[in-house]
């Protein structure tokens, strides 16, 4: 295992910090959304309590964070490091892109767009994350898991609410 250099401090906190960037938008967006208009649209049987997707989303937004410190740390310098850089930030924004659709819109089918793209995108990521550093690319699981259920509950909603 690597050893921590002085300026990886900075980098790590850099890193969860550009991660949780879009929960915090979203979580602006939502608190506006849930009461005026979510809390009344038909849920798909599966869907979980609302309380189940902060912390989920917390826990996902660090281990993105550690994820995408391994692979920086790695030196962009390198061309394989660079399009896994892209490859994150794409589906970054993404990420970050979807609440305003489906909340803010209040659109699960241009929800369901974009988050079919994320889901793509985040294989992507792992894939091009995998030759830079293995454990980067398995942290990145249960956000895929995680968004693949998210897809699923996104298509319910589309289809309960259409």
């Amino acid at each position: 295992m690597e050893r921590l250099q002085s300026n990886d401090i900075v980098r790590l906190a850099a890193s969860v910090i550009i991660c949780i960037i879009p929960g915090f938008v979203g979580s602006m967006i939502n608190m506006k959304a849930i009461p005026m208009w979510y809390a009344f649209i038909e849920r798909p049987s599966f869907a979980p309590p609302n309380w189940v997707f902060a912390p989920v989303w917390t826990a996902l937004y660090l281990t993105m964070g550690v994820s995408l410190f391994l692979v920086w740390r790695k030196g962009a310098g390198y061309p394989e490091v660079r399009r896994a850089l892209l490859a994150f930030a794409v589906q970054l924004m993404l990420n970050c892109i979807w609440t305003p659709v489906f909340f803010g819109l209040r659109s699960p089918l241009a929800g369901l767009f974009v988050i079919v793209l994320m889901w793509i995108a985040i294989l992507i990521t792992i894939i091009r994350f995998f030759p830079v550093s293995r454990t980067a690319a398995i942290l990145l699981i249960p956000y895929l898991a995680w968004v693949t259920f998210a897809t699923a509950l996104n298509v319910g909603f589309y289809v309960l609410n259409r």
